[in-house]
This record gives C-alpha cells, sequence and structure tokens, in this order.
C-alpha cells in the first residue's frame, strides 16, 4: 500500500536441533537482509524462561545488530519495564545510541508481572465487527483469557527470579513518565534533587509504547501523545479496542501532533499457499506451549510439528492465534495486510515471521517486501 512502511518484530526464535548462538546469528543475518529488502525498522521482543527464545535482553541484542547494520531503524519491542528502573532502561539505550546515534527505537511495555488495573471503560472500536469480522474482511476473533496463566508456577517463578527481593514495580505510567524525563534532563525527584543519565540524556531515540488492549498502555501513549504498537499477533480480539483508546487518549506533543500507530501481525510467506502452509506447520504446536504456561518450545520442522500429539482441548487453546496469522503466497499476504491496514488505520505494519528453516525465513521476508512495493 502506499506510504505504508512495513518492520520487522523478531523473537530470536531457537529452533530444534539448534542453538541460542545460531538463533542469534540467524537474527542478526536476517536484520542485515531485511535492511536490504527495504524494511524500515527491526525491533527485538523480550520473553524470558522459553527455551525455544533466544531474547531475552533487547538491548544487547540491539547492540549487536547495531554494528552489523548501517541504515535500518533498531529498537525494542518492547522492554518489559516491570522487571527494570526508569534510569537502567535509559542508561542502557543511551550507551547504544553513542555509538549508534539517531537509529534507535526505545520500545516500552508493561510487564506481565501483575494484572492490569481497571482504567474505566474501554473506547469503542471505530471499525464495526460483525460475526467475527470487519466490513473489510479482517478476523477478530473471540477475547481469549490470560487467568489461567497468572496462576501458573512458572509465572511466580520468573516475577521470583526477575525481582530483587521485596522489590515492587513502579507503576506503569509514572515509570514512562520518568523515562522520558531522564531522556530529556528534565528529571527531578520529589525532593527536587536532579538526576542526568549519562550517556543516555539527550539521546536521540525513538520513544514507542506497546500495548494489546485499550487499557493503560494504550492511554499512556495517548496522553504522552508518544508512537504507539497494538498488537494483533498477540491479542487479536483486542486489536481495534487498542487502537481506538489510544486515538481517544491522544494528546499532541511536541514530537507528534497526531496519532502514530504500528500494527503487528504474523506471517509465513512463499511461492505458493501450499508452500507457506507447509512452513507453517510448526506454529500451532509452540503456540501451545506458551498458552499452557510451560513455555515457548524450540520451534518444531512441519514433520516433528505433525508428530506430536494434538488435542481439541490444545486447538482450542491456538484458535485465535492460527485464525489470525497471515500465511499463503505474497499476493495472499499481503492482501491480508492491507485488511489490516485499513481497520486500524495503521501508519505502519510490523511483521513477526517463525519458520524452522532460516533460508525460508528471509525468503518469507523478501517476497513480501516484493510484493508490498509492487503495490507501492
Amino acid at each position: 500500500m502506499p506510504g505504508i512502511p512495513l518492520g520487522v518484530l523478531d523473537l530470536v526464535p531457537i529452533t530444534s536441533g539448534s542453538t541460542a548462538a545460531e538463533a542469534l546469528g540467524h537474527s542478526i543475518d536476517l536484520a542485515r537482509r531485511t535492511e536490504s529488502f527495504g524494511y524500515a525498522r527491526y525491533w527485538f521482543a523480550e520473553h524470558h524462561l522459553n527455551p525455544g527464545v533466544a531474547g531475552t535482553s533487547p538491548a544487547v541484542v540491539l547492540a549487536l545488530t547495531a554494528a552489523a547494520t548501517t541504515t535500518i531503524r533498531l529498537g525494542s519491542g518492547a522492554v518489559q519495564l516491570g522487571h527494570r528502573t526508569a534510569l537502567s532502561t535509559v542508561e542502557e539505550f543511551g550507551l547504544i545510541d553513542a555509538l549508534h546515534p539517531g537509529r534507535l527505537d526505545l520500545g516500552l511495555g508493561r510487564s506481565a508481572g501483575r494484572p492490569l488495573p481497571p482504567s474505566g471503560e474501554p473506547a469503542p472500536p471505530v471499525t464495526p465487527v460483525v460475526d467475527g469480522y470487519t466490513p473489510g474482511g479482517l478476523r477478530i476473533p473471540e477475547p481469549f483469557s490470560f487467568s489461567h496463566l497468572l496462576a501458573h508456577p512458572r509465572f511466580a517463578l520468573q516475577r521470583k527470579l526477575l525481582h530483587l527481593p521485596g522489590a515492587e514495580s513502579q507503576e506503569y505510567a509514572e515509570q514512562v513518565d520518568d523515562v522520558l524525563a531522564l531522556l530529556r534532563g528534565e528529571y527531578r525527584s520529589p525532593e527536587g534533587v536532579e538526576a542526568h543519565a549519562v550517556p543516555g540524556e539527550g539521546a536521540d531515540v525513538q520513544v514507542w509504547i506497546l500495548g494489546s488492549s485499550g487499557g493503560v498502555s494504550a492511554e499512556t501513549a495517548g496522553r504522552g501523545g508518544l508512537r504507539f504498537a497494538a498488537n494483533y499477533h498477540v491479542s487479536p480480539a483486542s486489536v481495534l479496542e487498542a487502537v481506538a483508546g489510544y486515538r481517544a487518549a491522544f494528546k499532541p506533543s511536541a514530537e507528534l501532533e497526531r496519532p502514530y500507530l504500528t500494527v503487528s501481525a504474523d506471517v509465513v510467506v512463499a511461492e505458493d499457499d501450499g508452500t507457506a502452509r507447509e512452513l507453517a506447520t510448526g506454529y500451532g504446536p509452540w503456540v501451545r506451549g506458551i498458552r499452557t504456561g510451560e513455555g515457548a518450545i524450540p520451534y518444531p520442522t512441519p514433520a516433528e510439528a505433525r508428530a506430536l500429539p494434538w488435542t481439541d482441548a490444545d486447538r482450542a487453546l491456538v484458535a485465535d492465534r492460527l485464525e489470525t496469522r497471515f500465511v499463503g503466497s505474497p499476493q495472499t499476504v499481503a492482501d491480508h495486510l492491507e485488511r489490516l491496514q485499513e481497520a486500524t488505520g495503521a501508519d505502519e505494519l510490523l511483521i513477526t515471521t517463525i519458520t524452522h528453516d532460516h533460508a525460508a525465513r528471509v525468503r518469507s521476508y523478501r517476497l513480501l517486501a516484493e510484493e508490498w512495493a509492487r503495490r507501492g
């Protein structure tokens, strides 16, 4: 579509039979390749205690990738503030910006460490949904409940390992304000004491807020006049609510006069629909591991995925994610992405692709970029 840039969201997946070192090498190679394909951004997600994901520290991987690329913007999708401080976050990104100025996106997310506090009635989606579809044909499934994950022992273990004993996470909107104040050199303690993050203060970074609903994250982004990334690939049922919440809360800032939005999507592209579906076979078992609370498994080959036990309960657990993944030929996937952009009014789209074979993953991004450029 004319003027709609594509970006990359990378979880640094570890495939079956490979290592974390190989996964990191593949991600750095993919960043170089997608830079040459014309992608605008390359973001790294943050996940912990997942055997199939090596992306535990966006800042570390960003530093490595910045040294291997030259023009593509690099960012976090997202730093989980629930187990970090505003100062440590600004200092980490300040270090990278000192060597690679003007290329960083500081994406900030809430940790899954505590339930979302109530924030009033959510803004109604602007785009209507009838029988699970928008008028343009975008699938909006029924909401998925994450409540069972909060009670999972691994959830409690993650909190224990990521937080210092007795530590409490700072309130999210307040923490974002502290990040912005430190970047601008305007931080003052309640007692009036100044703090200056060096490096970090004055860093030429774009601040983004990532969110999956119309709650605190969307409100914080809108209130601060910041860029917002809505997660269709994580929570497709609430993407329209998230977008509406952000736009309803938006106030112009020195950074932005109007809302600016990117929306993520899970994608696999191949020369034809059948080949793409084969490459995407491992996605269901991979999501099942996440949704059960056990964590993402090393991403399986199609044959390995078909050999795994699969029940009706498993299908129900991952149905919304499978129904909203865009899999097919370049033309098929680009059509889906156009529907997503039209339904959300996104200014950019953020593409996340996982296949067992690295060459197939690279090819997926190349084919999509070529088709997108042709339509533009």
